[in-house]
């Protein structure tokens, strides 16, 4: 392929494959520190040494290849916190009955249902000055307000570790915060902290006294609590505030990066401001001045935005973009690409394992790939109908780059993704523009006006309408199983049916078809993994809840009524692929081929009598001597489930251990799983 000719995708592709090296092996900074150098002392070498003779070149571009590759493994563990010896995680003692944590708020996060959530930057453990990130949790209490980002909070409320989720194959919040360099956790409320005085100030507190500033200016115009949430988000990039049906109406419609700002609305701001500033080129000079303010006022745009991964991508990219277009340079849009990837991952590497950030890349790269060739496909004679079909070509081309990497994360489809986009991505650039006239006009103090009005209304329609879609339940697929090696093998089908277009030969139509082969072969291999069985006691508090899975069914037994569409069935269902059925009320007694499992419930019955039991199953916080039963049935394991008092689960440990007998509790240990 001809884009392999460019230097800086090749080693753009190295850095990557370096950065996803770095969390498979173990290789210490040092370590990793000295492969880097070796080896760019070695090109450097080879350089001199071939740089008059072509014959060697493959071994000197190899090892180049090499050095990008270690130069990703270094800089990936360089970046990773917990390996700088000031980190906080090195000064905390837990032997220390208290411990003085000092912190400043970083960043507000969307809260849950019992928490406000926040990004705390660590100052100090007991005096020592130490860096790194934790996540703060502050019990929500309706008389105090939300805290301000850039104060500074102390606290004797120990710092705990982030806990992997109880249930198997569920989404791990701790994995996800991992790869933002957040690996422990505060929970406290607001009579637990103490605000210290602050008089340093950062840009992101900066930004976060503009942002409310102009929420303030917006209170004038009366806008509902729903129409302020998507203006925050459309244009302010804080989402925050969005209710859960709300969302979960844009995410079923297929147009969530409506409200997540990235490439879409920064490249539209860029428009904008070219077309603001456009008689500044008249001046001497004028081109290179206003490509500065354009910079500037990109980046000043992206601060204010919250600076996610999305946003800092979009607006490299972008930046590169319109120095390209007004210092009349030749751009590539994959060299642009290349590039912006570089820089951002030389600065984050982590930022490689955003999903955010994967989908962004994905879908302008399958954009700017397949958007010409679908374009090709009809020429429409009239300029609407041309605006309406490059819009769907360029949500469809968006589509081929974004489905293996959706699937995978959230197992659903909106097969009406495109009636979405292809409403509202054409008037997106007006209702942008609308919008941040409609915050500059509040900002300048004009009262409540037919334009403010207006704005109200495209917002109200706009959530009518991804409403009205959502509610098409016929229309969203969901639960696919969706595993890594099917995302890389659609990937490989994806790019092979991209090169046979542009190379019409046998070579690349036997690739294809391989392709294809193997995603097929990909699921067979699914359902052939799920023949193993699997009897599940899962973790639920206040409920029971069980599961048998025999091949690739699964039958729930539990308290809820509807058990098999809880969220914990769900993502075992789905992750292994499996079918579900109706749940079943919870009995005493399982058969597990030549195994036994007992259930005792709050009736505390277990006077079996001719069968051997293996497994104890105690949930409802059954009243027994435990003693008793272990001396009558004789079993190989006791396990308490999460409906059990905390107290009863104790005192069942502790005659479990008098008695020699292995003890699980799933609120500790996780979802207990017996195979047969």
């Amino acid at each position: 392929m001809k884009l392999l000719h460019f230097s800086i995708i090749k080693f753009t592709i190295c850095l990557i494959l370096g950065i996803v090296l770095s969390k498979t092996l173990s290789i210490s900074v040092l370590y990793s520190w000295f492969i880097t150098i070796s080896l760019t002392a070695l090109s450097v070498i080879l350089y001199f040494i071939f740089k008059k003779k072509s014959n060697h070149i493959y071994l000197f571009g190899t090892i180049i290849y090499l050095t990008f590759v270690a130069f990703g493994l270094f800089i990936s563990n360089s970046n990773e916190d917990l390996n700088k010896t000031n980190h906080f995680s090195n000064y905390i003692n837990k032997d220390t009955t208290t411990t003085t944590t000092t912190f400043r708020i970083r960043e507000l996060l969307k809260p849950n249902a019992y928490s406000q959530r926040y990004y705390i930057d660590l100052l100090q453990i007991n005096n020592n000055n130490v860096i790194g990130k934790a996540l703060l949790n502050v019990k929500k209490d309706s008389l105090q307000s939300i805290l301000p980002i850039d104060a500074i909070y102390t606290t004797t409320i120990p710092l705990v570790d982030v806990k992997k989720p109880l249930n198997p194959d569920q989404f791990s919040y701790k994995n996800y915060l991992e790869k933002q360099q957040v690996h422990f956790q505060l929970y406290t409320d607001h009579t637990n902290i103490l605000q210290l005085q602050n008089k340093t100030h950062t840009l992101f507190g900066y930004a976060a006294k503009l942002r409310n500033h102009i929420n303030s200016k917006l209170e004038k115009y009366q806008y509902t609590n729903d129409q302020l949430s998507i203006i925050n988000a459309l244009i302010l990039g804080q989402r925050q505030n969005i209710t859960k049906a709300v969302y979960d109406n844009y995410t079923n419609a297929g147009a969530i990066h409506i409200l997540a700002v990235s490439g879409l609305h920064v490249g539209i701001i860029l428009l904008i401001l070219n077309l603001v500033f456009k008689p500044v080129e008249r001046l001497k000079n004028g081109k290179f001045y206003k490509t500065i303010i354009l910079v500037i006022l990109l980046w000043t745009y992206a601060l204010i935005a919250g600076g996610s991964a999305s946003i800092i991508r979009a607006t490299t990219m972008f930046s590169i973009v319109a120095i390209g277009i007004n210092l009349k340079r030749p751009t590539n849009i994959y060299n642009t690409l290349a590039v912006s990837v570089f820089i951002l991952l030389l600065i984050k590497p982590n930022f490689l394992f955003d999903v955010g950030f994967q989908l962004s890349y994905a879908a302008v790269i399958a954009i700017v790939s397949f958007q010409p060739i679908l374009e090709k496909l009809w020429t429409p004679k009239y300029k609407i109908v041309t605006l309406l079909w490059q819009t769907l070509t360029v949500t469809v081309s968006a589509q081929f780059g974004i489905i293996p990497i959706s699937l995978y994360y959230f197992h659903q489809f909106p097969s009406l993704f495109w009636l979405s986009n292809l409403i509202v991505i054409p008037f997106l650039s007006i209702i942008l523009g609308l919008g941040l006239l409609v915050i500059t006009l509040a900002l300048f103090g004009l009262p409540k006006t037919l334009l403010s009005d207006a704005f109200g209304m495209v917002i109200n329609w706009m959530n009518s309408f991804f409403g009205w879609i959502s509610s098409q339940e016929d229309f969203l697929i969901i639960d696919i199983p969706f595993t890594v090696a099917q995302v890389i093998v659609s990937y490989i089908f994806i790019f092979c049916l991209y090169a046979l277009y542009h190379n019409k030969n046998y070579r690349w139509l036997q690739l294809t078809l391989i392709s294809v082969l193997v995603l097929q072969l990909s699921y067979t291999i699914v359902q052939f993994n799920n023949k193993s069985n699997e009897f599940i006691v899962f973790h639920k508090s206040r409920n029971t809840l069980l599961g048998k899975k025999h091949n690739n069914q699964l039958a729930t037994f539990s308290t809820l009524k509807t058990a098999e569409t809880n969220s914990i069935i769900r993502s075992y269902a789905v992750k292994n692929a499996l079918q579900t059925s109706a749940s079943k009320p919870v009995t005493n007694l399982y058969k597990l081929d030549n195994k036994h499992v007992l259930v005792v419930d709050s009736l505390s019955v277990f006077n079996v009598k001719g069968i051997t039991i293996d497994y104890v199953v105690l949930t409802q916080s059954p009243k027994l001597n435990l003693e008793r039963l272990i001396d009558s049935l004789k079993p190989k394991v006791i396990i308490a489930d999460g409906n059990n008092y905390r107290s009863y689960v104790n005192r069942w440990e502790a005659t479990c251990l008098k008695q020699k007998l292995p003890f699980y509790y799933t609120g500790k240990t996780g979802a207990y799983i017996i195979n047969y």
